[in-house]
């Protein structure tokens, strides 16, 4: 049965790509060990460490550049993989996405029934998290493929709605210098302020800033339960993509690399830039906890806008593939 696409968002960014299963013998018992075990991953290779954040929301980035894929669980590195996207002419669009649909057993509507185990869909047009065959360069036909055992374990702890970022840059995620959300400033425009978190009680928070609309979404376990207009200083010429993490001296920001991103040619950032009206960063204000995302791009988010951005209505079921 297909599963309803309540208030999902997508943004597409759209860029080209260039283009046995072996566990860790013994789990990594830091972060650190983890990111430097990353760097003698064979193809099909991975490390899966959960125990390092045993609680929290997750986050996932794919580098299409590395062909590795990252677990984060607030904001803490749990698990890396080795992955295969889509070859050329079946690029892996880049962005960000929520898991749409979840399935054990599914088989490809578009490419021979071919099966697809503990597949995961991040679009309705045919790209998905999936277990597959992994030859160690970008092979698939846009869906990005993981070692099957790992497919399995990932498959066991997400869920619906948690957000997976796609991206071309090889670098890891950075620390930001500061709070992307400015706490006070300028207020911004006049708008209509839509706040209903009754529509997804709990689940993971990405919050979405289109600097086109001027406009704030706040997404929970994938459901639209907040829109508010926003200001920004400056011109927005890439998306940039923020996530909370944990740490011994209290929460903090870290910038995941994106294609074109702004913040990536300033020292500062988006730090003092973003600005919201004081009653609106007092709703948010408890959402901002380790692992809720934060991506600030210039594409527009109104369904009716000639950009590649989807927003599925609360009531529709997907398109028929």
């Amino acid at each position: 049965m297909p599963a309803r696409a309540a208030g999902k968002a997508m943004l597409f960014l759209g860029a080209a790509l260039l283009g046995s299963v072996v566990a860790a013998a013994e789990p990594p018992d830091s972060a650190r060990s983890v990111m430097t075990a990353a760097e003698k991953l064979k193809p099909g290779d991975y490390i899966w460490a959960p125990e390092i954040a045993p609680q929290g929301p997750l986050l996932m980035i794919v580098s299409l550049a590395t062909q590795r894929a990252t677990l984060y669980r607030n904001g803490v590195p749990i698990a890396i993989t080795t992955v295969s996207t889509g070859k050329a002419g079946h690029e892996t669009p880049t962005g960000v996405f929520t898991i749409l649909q979840r399935q054990v057993e599914h088989y490809s509507s578009l490419y021979d029934n071919a099966p697809m185990p503990y597949m995961q869909r991040l679009t309705w047009g045919g790209v998905a998290l999936h277990g597959g065959t992994l030859p160690g360069y970008p092979a698939s036909h846009g869906c990005i493929r993981l070692p099957q055992a790992f497919a399995r374990l990932l498959y066991g702890i997400t869920r619906l709605g948690m957000t997976v970022i796609v991206t071309d840059a090889a670098a890891v995620p950075r620390a930001a210098p500061a709070d992307p959300l400015l706490r006070s400033g300028p207020p911004p425009a006049q708008g209509a302020i839509m706040w209903k978190p009754e529509r997804a009680p709990s689940g993971p928070v990405s919050i979405i800033v289109s600097s086109t609309d001027r406009r704030l979404l706040v997404l929970r376990n994938g459901i639209m339960i907040g829109s508010a207009p926003v200001r920004i200083d400056g011109p927005v010429t890439g998306t940039s993509a923020f996530m909370m993490r944990a740490g011994e001296a209290g929460a903090s920001w870290l910038e995941i690399p994106m294609p074109g991103a702004v913040a990536a040619a300033s020292p500062t950032g988006f730090a003092g830039r973003v600005h919201v009206a004081d009653d609106v960063r007092a709703l948010l204000a408890p959402l901002l906890v380790p692992g809720t995302s934060v991506i600030i791009a210039p594409d527009s988010l109104r369904a009716a806008a000639a950009v590649s951005v989807e927003l599925l209505g609360g009531d529709d079921d997907p398109p028929a593939r």
